[in-house]
């Protein structure tokens, strides 16, 4: 319908989009066929813009570039993210399967999954695609098939609707892990003014090997977004000077209340008491903290306190501390420390707030994707009212700090901080993990005490000489293992 100047109809009536330049540019909207095929008046783009709001359009769904008529853009009826969910599955045999599943393995999963046909037509769009939405479902589900193999595909009664019940993950392929990547290999990806070039093949490097350690008091700041990838080394220098007076403001503010100021204010109390707790015992085996009255326990304490001071909402819970101390014991400066700590929070923070809903979802997530990787281990671990995977809630709270050795931790970490293969690839390692502890679990027929025994009290000491082949899973999705 129109409404004076302005247009007004439902995204889900819209059928396609009609881009014409005509002097200015301007759109023709058609809506679908229970509205007889209405096409609206033209919307005028005097001075620009029509590429704006079709780049908007494409926020909520998927426009595709009709094969006989290059003006005409088709408007898909499902959901673009669920679309593009199964694009990647054609597009990158490599990595495009997780890098779906682990942004959002719940929404990809089960949303997508029981409607996989649909979503797939979307990515094998072509000018025989409406022709096989007409065709048997068990014809559809042999098409299916040889586009994808290894899917198991169950023909539901429900017409047009299939529930992929199985993924064949075909052989183990080896794979060996690179040299960490060297100050001179670091040097040749930057420029003569500071830039870091070739960034997506830097992180490729490190992702497949980590940076040896003399980098990583540099390297983990471009890693954890402290130093964008693009500046140069005068702008990164300007960076640090002005987060150095940023940083020592706030901790003077801190340091200058005063004992009359504590006694009115609990929850300072309550912070600088549980903070003062931790750093007691952290990492107290490690060099840079042993010992009484050890320098690094005082960068420590006063990182955590000046970190309150700059997240007042979620000041100090347990745990952060281990979050803080490989950071610190690289960068050796609390300033970088600080800064680095508050970008890794900035990932990690709905793992501390109060309702916890970042470990809830991510327990969910992790759940779905041992299910799709391995129905049996995961049938097993909820007969054994294991299924929540609570075993799991400290790999996930403070991403495997206290399971792996501290050198181990510094490469985990960086490997993580690439973003690749995916933003969630850390649910993966809990997944490979699991992998390779699932057949002493299932072959003891392992209980609910058993198996909390194997994944939390002794895996610290297993990890450390194993992990470099508890990552199977993780290879065999993506083409590489972590280790």
């Amino acid at each position: 319908s129109r409404k004076g100047s302005r247009l007004f109809f439902r995204l889900s009536d819209l059928a396609s989009v009609r881009v014409k330049e005509e002097g200015w540019s301007y759109l023709v909207f058609t809506l679908r066929d229970r509205n007889m095929g209405v096409e609206l008046p033209a919307l005028h783009f005097h001075q620009g813009g029509s590429e704006g709001f079709l780049d908007c359009l494409r926020k909520y769904m998927l426009l595709t570039e009709s094969t006989t008529d290059a003006s005409l853009l088709q408007v898909s009826p499902h959901s673009r993210d669920m679309s593009q969910s199964f694009e990647n599955l054609l597009d990158d045999a490599t990595f495009g399967l997780i890098t779906r599943f682990s942004q959002d393995p719940v929404t990809t999963t089960l949303g997508g999954f029981s409607r996989v046909t649909n979503y797939l037509f979307d990515a094998l769009r072509g000018p025989d695609a409406e022709l096989l939405q007409q065709r048997p479902v068990g014809e559809v589900a042999d098409l299916l098939n040889e586009a994808i193999p290894g899917l198991d595909i169950n023909q539901q009664e429900e017409p047009g609707f299939e529930v992929i019940t199985r993924i064949d993950l075909g052989v183990r392929p080896t794979v060996r892990r690179r040299e960490p990547v060297g100050a001179e290999e670091w040097n040749t990806n930057m420029d003569p003014e500071g830039r870091m070039r070739n960034i997506s093949h830097l992180k490729q490097t490190i992702f497949k090997g980590g940076l040896c350690h003399v980098l990583r008091k540099e390297g983990w700041k471009f890693l954890l977004g402290y130093f964008p990838w693009e500046s140069t080394q005068e702008e990164r220098s300007r960076l640090t000077r002005r987060k150095t007076d940023e940083y020592f403001r706030m901790k003077l503010q801190w340091k200058s209340v005063s004992e009359e100021q504590e006694k009115h204010n609990s929850m300072f109390r309550d912070h600088r008491s549980l903070i003062e707790k931790d750093v007691n015992r952290t990492d107290r085996t490690n060099t840079f903290y042993e010992g009484p009255d050890n320098p690094g326990l005082i960068l420590l304490h006063d990182v955590l306190m000046t970190y309150c001071m700059y997240d007042f909402d979620l000041g100090y819970v347990q745990g952060i501390s281990d979050l803080l101390s490989p950071i610190l014991y690289v960068m050796e400066n609390e300033v970088d420390a600080f800064w680095c700590f508050v970008s890794f929070m900035d990932q990690m923070h709905q793992n501390f707030e109060e309702q916890m809903q970042g470990m809830k979802t991510q327990l969910i997530q992790l759940s779905t994707l041992l299910r799709l990787l391995d129905l049996s281990f995961w049938n097993y671990l909820g007969a054994q009212d294991s299924g929540h995977l609570y075993f799991c809630f400290r790999w996930l709270l403070i991403r495997f700090k206290r399971e792996l050795s501290f050198p181990d931790v510094l490469r985990l970490w960086e490997v993580m901080w690439t973003g690749l293969p995916c933003q969630n690839f850390h649910l993966l390692v809990c997944c490979a993990i699991l992998d390779s502890e699932k057949h002493q679990i299932m072959e003891e027929q392992y209980g609910f005490n058993e198996i909390l025994k194997v994944c939390v009290l002794t895996f610290g000491v297993y990890v450390c000489v194993h992990l470099y082949l508890s990552l199977c899973v993780c290879a065999r999705l993506v083409g590489s293992t972590l280790y």
